[in-house]
């Protein structure tokens, strides 16, 4: 008996943790380091509603500080006002009142319900998309499409991956696609196994391709477009640069996707995943036929992707007003724009998650309005249907949540300014000065790990980074391409991009499964940004 127990010891395999695990962890060790890592702050301007940090404005404090009334001349290494404390997580303080900016035990398990208020509009967005999923999957429209679409292409399944892949670069590199990849799961995953392949090509091909758009942003004014205003560069000196980023990352992401896809035919790899997809799977073999009916639905489910793509891209910055001019146009009508709420909502361009929730939730309505008399045929609800299609999503959504936990625990903590001056000091360092593009883009992976919003890295590091590359040498071009890049190639297997962890979750992939594959191009795509930036020392200085 002993020996069986030894033996049984021996061969027992250690479970990696799983998402949750892995974020808990993280979460933990940030509540560790505030105690260990220096609380401070920089000072910060509003200009034109858009907030920045001065730069040389960085001030060490103590973990305690005493709330004062406003005022221009405070001692930060003592003092915080009433509006500065919300900056640490206090939002119901008066003058007087002392602030602890150490975080602890019972912070640590508050931090994702904060996480969860800060990041309320993108989980309600993944619920009713489930929700909407659900009601389409249940109707058998999408099975029936899908399967129509593969029987057609049999033979030729492999070309849907670098078309697909381009779209979502597209969509990276124009309006920073991230978190609304979550949405294309439902309908990629089931394509790419009713064709063979596996759930991790699916991912590959969403969150390479996507991801790779992201890493060369060209106009993406989340990413390029906000550091550039705020390191004071062109945008215009930036997009060729970007551009041939762009060219040469997808090209490596296709090829590294498309080799892999056909190795899992050939049958390896069935170990990438073991889990099970949120979302229904396709049976080629039992394609559900495509009615008039269902016709109709598949027309309101492609019909309401393209309406979220056109509203979320910002046409404003690309000079393109035709949507305002129609909104307007039509908010100006008398009783059917304020019948139809055009007179208090906003144009194309300038939606967000609330927006495209309302669209999905239409959309729902529409769907189950032209598939009533089925639903009643089966006596099965509209509601019903819907809301199970929500508890699909829900573990998606939670994650979203604990993601989002970390900043809070930083930003609370007062050690996120720390960090980034750390890094400023680094960079304007005498040996720094002849590698300080390479030097940049590592100091951005870090960074966009504790920082996972790209606008809000480039709000915070810009106004301090750019003007250090300029007075050892380099120029401010090279900090913008070093941000992007960095923080891109982040994005794509950072535990704290929550639609990373979202999108895995959805196709039953572990994380763990992710970086063992992901890692090879990951390296391929630092080589290629590394060199990039190197030959743009050369030539900007």
């Amino acid at each position: 008996m002993i020996k069986n127990s030894k033996k049984d010891k021996k061969h027992r395999k250690i479970k990696s943790p799983s998402a949750f695990g892995v974020l808990f962890i993280i979460i933990l060790t940030m509540t560790g380091l505030t105690w260990l890592i220096p609380s401070g702050s920089y000072s910060k301007e509003t200009k034109d509603g858009s907030t920045s940090i001065v730069k040389d404005s960085y001030k060490e404090s103590s973990k305690k500080l005493k709330v004062v009334e406003s005022s221009d001349d405070i001692d930060r290494s003592k003092e915080v006002t009433v509006d500065g404390a919300k900056d640490y997580g206090y939002n119901n303080v008066k003058p007087g009142d002392e602030i602890e900016l150490r975080r602890g035990f019972w912070d640590a398990f508050l931090s994702p319900i904060k996480g969860m208020s800060n990041k309320l509009d993108v989980i309600v967005f993944v619920l009713i998309l489930g929700g909407f999923l659900g009601v389409v999957m249940k109707t058998g429209a999408l099975d029936s499409a899908l399967g129509r679409l593969l029987i057609k292409m049999k033979g030729r399944e492999k070309w849907l991956i670098p078309i697909l892949m381009t779209l979502f670069a597209i969509g990276g590199t124009t309006y920073g696609m991230q978190e609304e990849t979550v949405a294309f799961y439902a309908l990629v995953v089931p394509i790419m196994l009713a064709a063979g392949y596996n759930a991790m090509t699916a991912v590959m091909v969403i969150v390479l391709g996507a991801g790779t758009g992201v890493l060369a942003s060209t106009v993406n004014p989340f990413s390029t477009g906000i550091a550039a205003e705020n390191a004071g560069v062109e945008l215009g000196k930036i997009i060729p640069i970007q551009s041939l980023i762009l060219v040469l990352c997808l090209a490596a992401a296709i090829t590294f996707t498309m080799r892999y896809a056909a190795k899992v035919k050939a049958g390896h790899y069935k170990e990438d995943s073991t889990g099970k997809p949120a979302v229904k799977t396709l049976d080629i073999k039992n394609v559900p036929e495509f009615t008039l009916e269902r016709k109709f639905i598949i027309g309101v489910f492609a019909t309401t992707f393209l309406i979220m793509v056109i509203s979320l891209i910002p046409w404003g910055d690309f000079g393109i007003k035709v949507f305002e001019d129609i909104h307007q146009w039509l908010a100006s009508l008398p009783v059917v724009g304020a019948i139809f709420g055009f007179e208090h909502g906003v144009p194309f361009g300038s939606w967000y998650f609330n927006e495209i929730s309302a669209l999905f939730l239409i959309s729902t309505a529409m769907i189950g309005l032209i598939y009533r008399e089925k639903f009643n045929e089966e006596d099965v609800s509209l509601t019903n249907t819907f809301l199970s299609g929500v508890a699909d999503l829900l573990s998606v959504a939670l994650i979203i949540a604990v993601a989002a936990a970390i900043g809070v625990i930083m930003q609370s903590g007062g050690i996120q300014d720390t960090i980034v001056h750390w890094g400023e000091k680094m960079l304007s360092s005498d040996w720094a000065k002849s590698i300080f593009g390479i030097l940049a883009f590592i100091f951005y992976i870090p960074m966009s790990f504790i920082i996972p919003s790209s606008s809000g890295l480039a709000t915070a590091t810009m106004p301090i980074l750019a003007p250090v590359a300029e007075l050892v040498g380099s120029s401010k071009e090279i900090v913008v391409v070093a941000f992007a890049t960095a923080s891109g190639l982040l994005n794509m297997v950072a535990p704290t991009i929550a639609s990373l962890l979202a999108g895995l979750a959805i196709s039953g992939v572990s994380y763990k499964q992710w970086i063992k594959r992901s890692a090879p191009i990951m390296a391929i795509f630092a080589v290629i940004s590394l060199v990039v930036i190197v030959v743009m020392g050369v030539f900007f200085h």
